[in-house]
């Protein structure tokens, strides 16, 4: 079951600058093995992540830091929490989550999907 979206648009030019005016966002944006990479790797990194926040309806309990997102062999991604972010993400009871980047023609996005085993679910029907 679907628990959360998030999608994020950057624009890579904008990123860019703002990363070269305050230099310690990459450190309080970025995992160690994530600061070395391309301006538009990162840049899709930032709205993965940005992606996930909304995907989890909220930032409490979650540090950037926490997040990496990492690639398989054949280049998928996928996120690799830890501390209170992976704890915060099992406490609201997701047990899956999806990710798609890309970066094209200036911009990078990202859609993550938030997913749960459990049954019951939160919806409102409303009769005519």
């Amino acid at each position: 079951m679907i628990i959360g979206i998030g999608v994020d648009l950057v624009d890579i030019r904008r990123f860019e600058e703002t990363i070269a005016r305050t230099p310690k966002l990459r450190e309080r944006l970025f995992t160690p093995a994530e600061r070395e990479k391309p301006a538009r790797s990162l840049a899709a990194r930032y709205a993965a992540k940005e992606a996930l926040i909304k995907a989890l309806g909220g930032s409490d309990g979650v540090y950037w830091s926490e997040i990496d997102v990492v690639q398989d062999a054949e280049g998928k991604p996928s996120f690799a929490l830890s501390g209170t972010t992976a704890a915060t993400v099992v406490n609201r009871g997701i047990t899956g989550l999806h990710v798609s980047m890309s970066h094209d023609g200036g911009m990078a996005t990202a859609y993550v999907i938030a997913e749960s085993t459990r049954s019951e679910g939160t919806f409102n029907v409303r009769s005519a």
